[in-house]
Parts: structure tokens; sequence; C-alpha cells
């Protein structure tokens, strides 16, 4: 199985969802993943949803304050990427561009974090690890397996990452551009479509492509891109029924 027990520098370890109706959320999600949900006092009042997989957490989900409602922001899920310290990843992001939308700050004993924009819109966070390393497991079925950007500039997303990550890229013919972490595939790039926002989407890994669009029919969601072959596996793309934009994977994957 993919359990992890820390996540290098430079590496995506975590992602939740900011959503309009969270107890929805809950029901499409375990409905279509299998999850346990587990909810959990964030502070002043506001509730943070572990998800778990067979005990193990595999990401997190909220229901969006108003504060952020008010500014238009759609339901989402947001990427997170490890880094030794915060504060200073959020500094390096705005000398290359980027925007610090949320300063670095603690989230109780968990760990400490910044939200943070690309120089092209597309809205992240880093996580500096304490009691919490990320999520507990990755790459098996209903758990993350990769996070992808969809840009308006490639060059441009290449540059600023590299810069703040340290990631360097390779292509492949007719498909995404990989990202790579100290060497190894970490993420991918695609190019954006038909007035795309740039924006950073998970992707999850199931048993088959098909019957997960199935079930998202079945729950009430939106496939928006049917099951493509790419070698290795297929990948299809949906929407939750509140507008969150996700990927699932079936095929090969590192364990």
């Amino acid at each position: 199985m993919g359990m992890r027990t820390s996540y290098p520098a430079g590496t995506f370890s975590w992602v939740d969802l900011a959503t309009t109706d969270a107890s929805s959320a809950k029901d499409f999600y375990t409905g279509l993943f299998g999850w346990d949900v587990e909810d959990a006092d964030a502070g002043g009042g506001a509730v943070y949803t572990l998800c778990r997989l067979d005990g193990a957490v595999v990401c997190g989900l909220f229901e969006m304050p108003e504060a952020m409602r008010a500014t238009g922001v759609p339901p989402n899920w947001t990427s997170y990427v490890t880094v030794e310290d915060a504060g200073a990843a959020a500094a390096r992001a705005a000398a290359l561009g980027g925007t610090v939308v949320d300063d670095a700050f603690d989230v109780l004993d968990a760990g400490r974090m910044a939200v943070l924009q690309d120089p092209l819109g597309a809205v992240f966070a880093v996580w500096q690890p304490r009691a919490r390393i990320g999520a507990d497991r990755v790459n098996d079925v209903g758990c993350l397996c990769m996070n992808e950007l969809v840009t308006t500039d490639m060059d441009a997303a290449r540059g600023f990452y590299g810069g703040l990550f340290g990631w360097t890229t390779a292509g492949s013919d007719g498909g995404p551009t990989m990202v790579l972490n100290d060497g190894h595939v970490n993420g991918a790039l695609f190019a954006a479509t038909d007035g795309e926002p740039s924006y950073w989407r998970p992707c999850f890994t199931v048993e088959s492509t098909e019957r997960a669009l199935e079930r998202v029919r079945g729950l009430g969601g939106t496939p928006l891109v049917d099951p493509i072959d790419i070698g290795h596996g297929s990948i299809a793309m949906a929407r939750d029924p509140q507008g969150a934009v996700f990927t699932v994977f079936a095929g090969e994957i590192d364990p």
C-alpha cells in the first residue's frame, strides 16, 4: 500500500475541498471513493472534516465560510506542497511574481501553511508539517495519485514552480508535461484551452474510470471528460454537485 510517514520538500502531500455544502460533499465523495469521514474541531467554531480510507487519512474538506463565499470563490480543491519553511516559501513565491493570498499561519499543532497564487492565477498551498505530515496514504485506489496544473502559460509556469520548488519538467508526445521533484514524478502540467483559467486539480486512483464516471452520474455529479487511454492507464474528469473539478485515473501507479 502507498502508506507514508513523511514527504520530501517539494512533494505534494495533501489536498482539501472547500465547498458550499459539506454535508452533500461528504455523501458524494464517500459514495464515490468509499471514504469514511470524521469531523474535527478546527478552532473558532469551524469544522474540518478528515476523509479516511481503511482508517488512513487521505484528504480533507470543509464548508466555505461566508467571507470566502463573498469573494466569489467557487467550490474547489486545493493542492498542498510540503516545504521546510512556509514563511520562506511565501516570500520566495512573491519574489518570483506570485501572490501571497494568506501568509504563513499555524494550523493548531498539525503544521504551518500559506496560501499562494502563481503569476497565472492558480491557487495552491504550502505545508510545513508538524503533528500531521499530510496524507497517510496515497496512490492506492481511493487515494490521491497526482496533482495537475491547468495553466494559460506553460513556460511561465515552469519558470515559477522551478524557481519556487526546484521542479523540472519532462514532456511526452501528445500527452501532459510531467513535473519532476528530485527526479521523481510529482505532478503534471496541461495547457489551458477554450478560455480555461489557470488552476490546480487533484487526481484520485480508481479501479475503473468508466465505473467511476457511472458513480459520478448516480451521485449527482457531472462527467466532463470521458475516459482517455494514456498508455499506462486511463484518465477521466468530473465535477462534483457543488462544482469542484477533479480527475480519476485507473492503471499502473507507483506504490
